[in-house]
């Protein structure tokens, strides 16, 4: 059986406002950002699932850190389970990893090829539990195919930003993108950064876990 979500604290690691939509959207509503403020490009993997493991990982570390020097933040309500949930996606398009866009150029060219395949999203979720030290971790996946994508959209989607604080430039919920989804294999909420079945499943795993740490390491 689930946890109520009103009888967890959840610190949430991460900026994403999607990822802020999609927790709400869960029911853990009173959740604080702390953020792990890393040099994500220092941390390098072949392979897209290690890299967002290991990107998790580093930024709960770091996060920790910045809990041990404020440790009222850490265990504000002694009444209730505190939980912090870190996480990493990138795009693989073509075999290529992609981050997040850098300048205009790429943001135009990684875009443009999503017309001739799809993309795939790969996404780490992990979630420590504070009190105990156990950590569980899962990596989720999804596939979007695209129509073509006029010019005139990627132009547009540049102007505004969004672009580039999106792993491969990727916006589906986007009102300009959301049209030209030709499929999708997976659910919006994974394509979005925060799979909510698998994030609800590992906070139950966080909670009902105890004495030493499983999950990704």
């Amino acid at each position: 059986m689930a946890p109520a979500p009103a009888a967890v604290r959840i610190i949430l690691g991460s900026q994403s406002q999607s990822r802020h939509a999609i927790l709400r959207e869960m029911g853990y509503a009173n959740f604080e950002v702390v953020t792990a403020d890393i040099d994500e490009g220092a941390i390098r993997a072949p392979l897209a699932e290690d890299l967002v493991e290991m990107l998790a990982h580093a930024k709960a570390e770091a996060i920790l850190v910045k809990l041990a020097l404020n440790p009222e933040r850490k265990q504000a309500d002694k009444n209730a389970p505190v939980l912090l949930i870190t996480a990493d996606q990138v795009v693989v398009h073509e075999g290529v990893i992609l981050e997040k866009p850098k300048s205009a150029e790429e943001a135009r060219r990684v875009i443009r090829g999503y017309t001739r395949s799809p993309a795939t999203t790969v996404g780490a979720i992990l979630v420590t539990n504070l009190a105990t030290g156990v950590r569980v971790g899962g990596v989720d996946k999804a596939e979007v195919y695209f129509n073509e994508i006029p010019n005139e959209v990627i132009e547009a989607l540049i102007e505004e930003g969004s672009v580039f604080y999106s792993a491969g430039g990727l916006l589906v919920e986007h009102p300009l993108v959301s049209p030209l989804v030709e499929a999708m294999v997976g659910t919006i909420d994974s394509v979005m950064g925060m799979s909510k079945e698998l994030t609800q499943s590992l906070i139950t795993q966080a909670l009902a876990s105890q004495g030493g740490s499983s999950g990704i390491e």
